[in-house]
């Protein structure tokens, strides 16, 4: 059977785009940043989201969204205006599109974004753990939100042990366990980083950035199964 069309919008990278083609889509992505595109493993459009998905979302089962998370973040205080100007918030925008084009959809963001009625899923959810370069274990938690217009819920309640160190994926961390860094975080370097996400062609940008495949996979499981009803 061909796997069904699955539109990627603010697709970056691709760390959702994989989670989903592992639950059986065929992905495309878009997004407006030239950088990508010799990065992102899939089929992939330089194009405004919003213009894309209002032009061609008809054309696919479902559709992913990761408007840019900057805006609402809780550094977002911290940001001058020009910097806000380059990180425009999107949601409500990309919800409206979604909405006319009324074909499944699943919107992501970080927490503390306007998202409506979220499922928050987290890398304890998953077991997402990895071994740092001492050979000890690291654990990601990474909390996101996840919006649909079709029924969604997270596999599980957030279970951090505390035995195991949470490795952050950002900038402004510590290399070393228990510094204190911008973020306030321990970061492995990026082999570890890219284990616990499970992707390693990515950019250390496009790691800080990214949603964890595992977290994709489970919610494309679900649309999966909304289609196939």
């Amino acid at each position: 059977m061909p796997r069904p069309p699955f539109l990627d919008l603010y697709c970056s990278e691709g760390g959702a785009s994989a989670g989903y083609a592992q639950a059986g889509f065929e992905v495309e992505g878009v997004d407006i940043d030239p950088k990508v595109a010799k990065r992102y493993p899939f089929s992939f459009t330089r194009m405004d989201a919003i213009e894309y998905v209002s032009r061609y979302g008809h054309r696919y089962a479902a559709i992913g969204a990761s408007p840019p998370c900057q805006g609402y973040s809780v550094t977002a205080h911290s940001l001058t205006p020009a910097q806000l100007a380059r990180h425009p918030r999107l949601i409500g925008r990309t919800r409206d599109a979604l909405r006319k084009v009324g074909v499944p959809y699943v919107i992501e963001n970080v927490v503390g974004a306007p998202l409506l009625n979220p499922v928050l899923l987290c890398g304890s959810m998953f077991g997402i753990e990895a071994t740092d370069v001492d050979g000890s274990k690291v654990r990601l938690e990474r909390h996101r939100l996840f919006e649909s217009n079709v029924p969604i819920h997270a596999p599980g309640s957030c279970n951090h042990d505390k035995s195991i160190p949470v490795a952050g994926i950002y900038g402004g961390g510590v290399s070393r366990r228990g510094g204190s860094g911008v973020r306030g975080g321990y970061t492995p370097i990026k082999a570890v980083r890219a284990d616990l996400l499970g992707v390693h062609r990515m950019s250390q940008l496009g790691l800080s950035e990214a949603i964890p495949p595992a977290y994709t996979k489970w919610l494309g499981g679900i649309l999966m199964g909304h289609l196939e009803r």
